[in-house]
């Protein structure tokens, strides 16, 4: 198996400088041809689909955290990750919560 170039000279980080180290070219052509075959509907819809995840996973640890907050607790610190706590602040003056 062919391991990973770490080296910035590489032809193929030349391509696609933003090709994960971990990624072969190959790799990263079908991925390209898979969301261009998805299109932009398909991608959109893959998009918000991927935020819902994230959002069900951040609610999980924040619950697993703090098993005592309330569905409102929990979103507000949810919120509070997503958009740190100086956004959090100007949003939610004087609120606070853990996270």
């Amino acid at each position: 198996m062919k391991q990973p170039s770490t080296n910035s000279t590489d032809p193929s980080r030349t391509l696609c400088p933003a090709l994960p180290a971990d990624t072969s070219p190959e790799a990263a052509r079908i991925e390209r041809l898979a969301l261009e075959r998805l299109g932009p509907q398909g991608r959109a819809k893959l998009t918000f689909e991927l935020i819902e995840q994230l959002r069900m996973i951040v609610e999980a640890g924040v619950r697993a955290r703090h098993p005592e907050y309330s569905p409102q607790q929990v979103r507000l610190a949810r919120n509070r990750l997503w958009w740190g706590d100086d956004l959090f602040r100007q949003v939610y003056p004087g609120v606070e919560i853990e996270t």
